[in-house]
């Protein structure tokens, strides 16, 4: 892969969300947008979906009653069905813009047998401890949609699996192993389709993406990442990877304790794997507005403009590293 400028593509448009004063969101787990480019954000300290429009202004709120203390994704279907990935209860739940509920994929607190040590509070441990991969699901991650119709969940926290279903929720087809060889996973943390159905694998905890035919054949990996978070597909056709901080004295699987800090930053690809743009923090303050503290999801709107959650409380305020005021939503415009 080549190298990319540092300059920043994008720019931050300071003050976009027009947050209610009795909504607090210390964590947004995900963000995503509908055909209308309106935006919605899953928050999790308070569980749930906050909704906008393409302005910032708020709509309405709802799922605060139906999702478990730990939802970890969103993605809008193309007919306009909204799939959160609850990790809390093991299952995919479907709900109408409004917040109805339209049913699920996978059984509310049954977790299938992969062998994690679910019990330690340790992610790099946790990991580690699962010794096989199963069916779904297992703390799942995030969902894709093929042009085919087929749906696919990356299931990472307690497997390490891609799960392949219908449209209409039935499975297909599982693959995966814990591991750093092809086809292995050390958290399948995101999944994306291309426009030719090619699967791309947020690996993160091996740095990397994998990629994949659409009955879960290798094909290559794209190296040299970060803890990939996530990956949105791009009106331009173009793979946006946001990729996650590690902080000293952090613990990673592929590089083993940080001894200086590594900041977050947001890469741009063509479909083929080559780099063409990165931009990561300006200064050593991570909380400055435009830099990235702790970076979880991300998507794109048909304007170009790039949507970046975080879970700032989990990753950082908890731990005394930063105040409990940091950002956790911002909205980049494009400039370059």
């Amino acid at each position: 892969m080549s190298t990319a400028s540092q300059l920043r593509p994008f720019a931050l448009v300071a003050g976009w969300e027009q947050l209610p004063d009795d909504i607090v969101h210390l964590d947004v787990a995900d963000v995503a947008v509908d055909a209308d480019d309106n935006v919605f954000v899953l928050a999790r300290k308070e569980p749930a979906v906050i909704v906008y429009d393409a302005d910032g202004r708020f709509l309405r709120t709802w799922g605060a009653q139906v999702l478990s203390n730990r939802p970890h994704a969103i993605t809008i279907s193309p007919e306009g069905t909204v799939y959160v990935v609850d990790e809390g209860s093991h299952v995919v739940r479907l709900f109408s813009p409004e917040g109805g509920e339209r049913g699920l994929i996978g059984t509310p607190g049954a977790a299938s047998e992969t062998g994690v040590d679910s019990s330690n509070p340790s992610l790099y441990h946790r990991i580690q401890s699962i010794e096989r991969g199963a069916g779904p699901f297992n703390r799942p991650t995030k969902v894709a949609f093929a042009p085919s119709g087929d749906i696919y969940v990356s299931d990472g926290y307690g497997n390490a699996r891609i799960h392949q279903f219908t449209g209409d929720g039935v499975l297909l087809r599982s693959w995966g192993e814990p591991g750093s060889g092809p086809g292995e996973f050390n958290l399948p943390h995101c999944v994306s389709v291309l426009s030719d159905g090619r699967v791309l694998v947020s690996d993160r905890e091996n740095d990397r993406l994998q990629v994949f035919t659409p009955e879960g054949g290798f094909i290559e990996e794209w190296p040299g990442l970060q803890r990939p978070t996530a990956t949105t597909i791009g009106p331009d056709g173009l793979v946006y990877v946001l990729e996650s901080g590690l902080w000293k004295g952090d613990v990673s699987i592929a590089r083993g304790t940080m001894e200086e800090d590594l900041a977050p930053r947001v890469s741009i690809f063509d479909d083929r794997g080559t780099l063409l743009e990165r931009w990561g923090n300006v200064g050593d303050d991570p909380c400055r507005p435009g830099n990235l503290v702790a970076p979880h999801g991300l998507c794109i709107d048909s304007r170009h403009h790039l949507y970046i959650a975080e879970v700032t409380h989990t990753s950082r305020s908890r731990r005394g590293r930063d105040a409990d005021d940091g950002h956790t939503l911002q909205k980049f415009a494009r400039v370059s």
